[in-house]
Formats: structure tokens, C-alpha cells, sequence
């Protein structure tokens, strides 16, 4: 088997062991802090949008910083740090006795962990061009696949041993990711540092990462991952709300996350597979208009399980959007600087999810829980938008190289 199909596989299993086991505990952070004290509606509302914006917010500042450190030393050592740390914090999130114990241990999450960041960057230089959709494609699977799986199982043995355990659970697993990476996954020397920059530099000497169309598709996924992320934080009390108890809230909760997951990988792994035949940003607008009409039906459900089967519909169409746009933009950026592309695009993601949650908090305190739904098809909309001039953006751009070769040739 050819070196970056061994890569990309180990990687996808590492990822989904990564995403697994966030998932034990993450999903149940309401019924936590429930746990840890806090009984008020409405404190609890603001705590749950807090713990959501804060690793957010610290990962908007970091994963840049981390990005450029990967072009100059190498990528697989940021998916060793981010695993690493993600292990050790997962297994401090489940001693904690305070709500701000567990506040400042997200805090450090968004530092210092970003396993999907780093997977993507070094998947993104050490696969061919002509197959990148497929496996940025399906290593967006592996996460969501790890999401879905991961909740679903985590609801269950929170029901059975409690919370704190779940959290130790998911770090011991968050370890069988990082030996995975460490003694299967092989970086080419080639791919990162002086030699990368000297071969790249005589082809792109002035190339930069922020053009107008990488900007536009910047646009489009910090769009898109506020209408995937404002919602989710207070999925787990909308089932309470909707069930009028706590009990068995946790099973329900793990149920929907881990359908929303699954309907997700699957779009990456089928979806994503015709980016690599078709027009990118054409497959991402059909996809965007398909969900409008999806998410506006959650609106008047009236039971839990057809809610879960509308949303995960939603997840489906709206999955493939995200691999799609990344690939369309890495071909668009130099090797030499697809760290920084990526990490960039992780401050994008962690942006979105920070601001989402925020949204929520205020919505969900003066109009309640269900209002937060009607922000999502209105972002939905502005991404159709976006998209729509990302692909006006690239079609001068294709005009300008044309332009570029006839002038070479004369």
C-alpha cells in the first residue's frame, strides 16, 4: 500500500479514538455542572454557553500559532502535542469540583489540544493533488464518526457509572490515538521546513495566503460552523425539556448526537467523493439550498424522534459542504503554507464556534431553548450567499491564469 494511503488511514482511526473520546463527556457538560451544583435555569444557560465559547475563543488564538510551527518543524509532532494534552486534560476534567476548574481546563483544550487541525494539515501536503476531496473528505468523517459513536456510548455509561468516569474513560482512549500516530504514521522530511519553502518558492515567490478567494471561503466556513455549532451546546437541555426530567436525558441526548454524527460522516465519505469529479463550490451551493428547507421543518417538531430524523438530515447535507470547501481552497495555496492554511482555518472554525454559543446563551434565556433553531436557517441563507461569490471569485481567477499562460507562451 502506497505510504499516503498508510497515513491517511492511521490517521482516520487515531481521529476517530480522538473524537470518541471527547465525546464520553463533552455532550453531558449540562448534566455536569448539574452535578457540580448548578441548579438555576438560567445560570445554568449562561455557564453552558461559557464552556462552549471559552476553548472556542482560546483556540482562535492559538491554531494559527500552531500552524506556522508545523510548516517549519513538521506536522505530526502538532498531532502528537494536541493528543498528548487532549489525554491529559480529559482525565483532569473528570476530578474537578468546581464549575471554574472545569472552565479554566476548557480554556487549556483550546490551547493546547486541536487534533483535527493538525490531522488536516498534514493530510493536505502528503496526499496527491487529484485526491485530496476524498481524504479531506474522509478524514472529516473520522471526526464526526468519533463524534457520533462517542456520545452515544457515553450516554450509556453515564447513566451506568457517572460522569467523572466517562471523562477518565475518554482520556485512556485519547492514549490509543497517540500510539497509533506515533508508530504507524511516517512524515515526509520533504513536506515541512527549509526544504519545502526552497522548492516552492521558485514557482509561488510572492504567494500569499489570504487572497480575496480564500477569504470568501473563509466567509463561508466560519458561516457554516456557526450554523452546525449554535445549537448543539443546548441540545442536551432541550431533551430535558422536552422529556420534563433529568433522568435518562443523558441516553436521548447521546442518541441525537451520535445520529447528527453519523448522518455527518456519511456525507463525508459519499459526498466528498464527487468533489474530486465536479465543480467544488457548485456542489457546496446545491448542498446549502437542499438543507434550508430540512432545518425549517425542525421548527414545528413536535417529538423528540422526529426532530432527531430532520436534524440529522440537515447534518447530512451541510457535512459534505465543510471537506469540500477546504479541499477547493488548499489547491489554491502552496504546499509550503498549507499549515498556516490550516491553522487559519482553525481560528475560523474556533471563531464561529465562539460566537455560536453566545447566540444561544442570549436566545435561549429571553426567547427559549427552541428559538435558537430559527438562527440556523437565517446563516443558512447568508452562507448561500457567500458561496455564491466564492464562486464568482473563482471564475476570475481562472480567467487570470489563462491570462497568465498565454502570456508565458508568447
Amino acid at each position: 500500500m502506497e505510504r499516503w494511503k498508510i497515513n491517511l488511514y492511521a490517521l482516520w482511526v487515531s481521529q476517530v479514538c480522538s473524537l470518541m473520546s471527547f465525546g464520553f463527556g463533552i455532550p453531558f457538560i449540562p448534566f455536569y455542572f448539574q452535578e457540580l451544583g448548578v441548579l438555576n435555569s438560567v445560570q445554568l444557560n449562561y455557564y453552558v454557553g461559557l464552556a462552549a465559547t471559552l476553548p472556542a475563543a482560546a483556540m482562535a488564538v492559538a491554531a494559527p500559532v500552531w500552524g506556522i510551527i508545523s510548516d517549519r518543524f513538521g506536522r505530526k509532532m502538532m498531532i502528537l502535542r494536541a493528543m498528548f494534552f487532549a489525554a491529559l486534560i480529559l482525565a483532569s476534567m473528570g476530578m474537578v469540583h468546581t464549575v471554574w476548574q472545569f472552565m479554566v481546563l476548557r480554556i487549556c483544550q483550546g490551547i493546547f489540544t486541536g487534533t483535527s487541525t493538525a490531522s488536516m494539515g498534514f493530510v493536505s501536503v502528503n496526499t496527491p493533488e487529484n485526491r485530496m476531496s476524498y481524504a479531506l473528505g474522509l478524514m472529516t468523517s473520522s471526526n464526526f464518526l468519533g463524534w457520533s459513536i462517542g456520545p452515544f456510548i457515553g450516554g450509556l455509561l453515564a447513566e451506568a457509572v457517572g460522569y467523572r468516569l466517562c471523562f477518565s474513560l475518554g482520556a485512556m482512549l485519547m492514549s490509543i490515538g497517540f500510539f497509533v500516530v506515533l508508530f504507524v504514521v511516517k512524515e515526509d522530511k520533504n513536506t515541512f521546513g527549509y526544504r519545502m519553502r526552497t522548492a516552492e518558492k521558485p514557482k509561488k515567490r510572492r504567494a500569499s495566503v489570504l487572497t480575496p478567494f480564500i477569504t470568501t471561503i473563509m466567509i463561508c466556513l466560519l458561516v457554516q460552523r456557526i450554523v452546525r455549532s449554535v445549537f448543539t451546546p443546548f441540545l442536551a437541555l432541550y431533551v430535558q425539556e422536552n422529556l420534563g426530567t433529568i433522568s435518562g436525558a443523558a441516553s436521548y441526548t447521546g442518541f441525537i448526537n451520535g445520529a447528527i454524527s453519523f448522518a455527518t460522516a456519511a456525507a463525508a465519505l459519499t459526498i466528498t467523493r464527487l468533489g474530486d469529479k465536479r465543480d467544488k463550490l457548485k456542489m457546496a451551493m446545491h448542498l446549502t439550498l437542499m438543507s434550508i428547507p430540512v432545518i425549517m421543518l425542525t421548527l414545528y417538531s413536535s417529538s423528540l424522534l422526529f426532530f432527531a430524523v430532520l436534524f440529522s438530515a440537515f447534518y447530512y447535507l451541510a457535512g459534505g459542504v465543510e471537506p469540500i470547501l477546504s479541499s477547493a481552497a488548499s489547491e489554491h495555496t502552496p504546499a509550503h503554507m498549507r499549515g498556516v492554511l490550516f491553522g487559519i482555518m482553525g481560528t475560523v472554525s474556533s471563531v464561529g464556534a465562539m460566537v455560536s454559543p453566545v447566540m444561544g446563551s442570549y436566545v435561549s434565556v429571553n426567547f427559549g431553548l427552541k428559538a435558537i433553531l430559527v438562527i440556523i436557517p437565517i446563516f443558512t441563507v447568508i452562507q448561500v450567499i457567500c458561496t455564491y461569490i466564492a464562486m464568482k471569485k473563482t471564475s476570475s481567477l481562472s480567467i487570470d491564469e489563462e491570462v497568465k499562460e498565454g502570456d508565458s507562451v508568447l
